[in-house]
């Protein structure tokens, strides 16, 4: 059983709680007290079976730097969250973004998908598409609009779609691991063997 481990971020109003409840239970229920949760949800996707935890802590303003921190720690992936009929959201996920990259390490970076949430609501967009798909370019992320209240289909491949990224990139880390670990033990056989031969 292989473990992944996603944070939702994004500030209060965006639906985040919203997106992850119709992905888990293919319901939509637009209002949510705002409160830290965990949530388990054990899946296959391309035949692994897959423990998945999901952490969705309580809106992040600007000033919520140590949930970010520990969020960014923690977590595999990450799905970003803002409204595109709200501005400040957008502005609020631009700060997230820019703190999940300067708190990974450049070897431990995990993927990022952007997500401009409420589609639905275009007539009172404020936030252009080009302007996410802008930023998520800058970030090296994905970047993609739904829309919580009208499409399941599109949730549940947005998320299966991070989860194939997580994994792909959890087996790259450890193939590489395994790589300079096999290269650091062969430099260790080849001196011990190499310093017999001579004082033979």
């Amino acid at each position: 059983m292989n473990d992944i481990k996603l944070a939702l971020l994004g500030s209060e109003g965006a639906g985040k709680t919203a997106l992850l409840v119709r992905f888990l239970t293919k319901r939509f229920i637009g209002e949510y007290a705002s409160s830290a949760s965990f949530y388990n949800k054990r899946m296959s996707i391309d035949g692994r079976q897959l423990n998945l935890e999901i952490f969705d802590p309580c809106s992040q303003s600007g000033s919520s730097r140590c949930i970010l921190e520990e969020s960014a720690s923690w977590a595999d992936g990450f799905v970003l969250v803002y409204d595109i009929s709200d501005r400040m959201s957008f502005l609020h996920a631009k700060s997230i973004l820019r703190q999940i990259r300067e708190a990974r390490e450049e070897s431990r970076k995990a993927p990022v998908f952007l997500v401009g949430n409420k589609q639905d609501l275009c007539n009172a967009r404020q936030v252009h598409g080009e302007e996410g798909r802008s930023l998520a370019q800058e970030h090296a992320c994905h970047f993609q609009e739904v829309s919580a209240a009208e499409d399941y289909l599109e949730i549940y491949n947005l998320f299966t779609k991070l989860i194939r990224r997580v994994m792909e990139n959890l087996k790259h880390r450890a193939d590489r691991r395994r790589y300079s670990g096999s290269k650091s033990m062969a430099k260790l056989i080849n001196n011990v063997f190499g310093k017999r031969r001579k004082s033979v």
